[in-house]
């Protein structure tokens, strides 16, 4: 499972509120190789699932993931921190035994 925090769901509602995207898009999370720990974190809306994709309801929001990224986002929270020294979207991902400065990439 992937969670949402009740921060990023604020967030993503008040994204779809504006308009930049329309209601039937969801959240896509994915990992892939680079950062300066080796795994970077994906985060976008999208539109269209795609084969093997693993989807997950909480908090009313739809997460999406390829098979192969939930290996290592398994029981991870997104989460939304805003204001001056806010991060944005980040994830909390207790799989990750290291992670960088920036909170952008990780190892396992």
């Amino acid at each position: 499972m992937v969670f949402v925090a009740d921060s990023a769901k604020e967030r993503i509602q008040e994204i779809i509120k504006s308009g930049d995207i329309s209601e039937d898009y969801f959240v896509r999370v994915s990992v892939t190789s680079g950062g300066c720990s080796g795994l970077s974190y994906i985060m976008d809306f999208d539109n269209e699932s795609k084969p093997n994709d693993q989807e997950f309801l909480d908090n009313g929001i739809k997460v999406v993931t390829d098979l192969k990224s939930f290996l290592y986002l398994c029981n991870t929270t997104l989460e939304f921190a805003g204001g001056l020294d806010g991060k944005g979207f980040y994830f909390n991902n207790p799989n990750a035994s290291r992670t960088c400065g920036c909170g952008e990439s990780f190892s396992v």
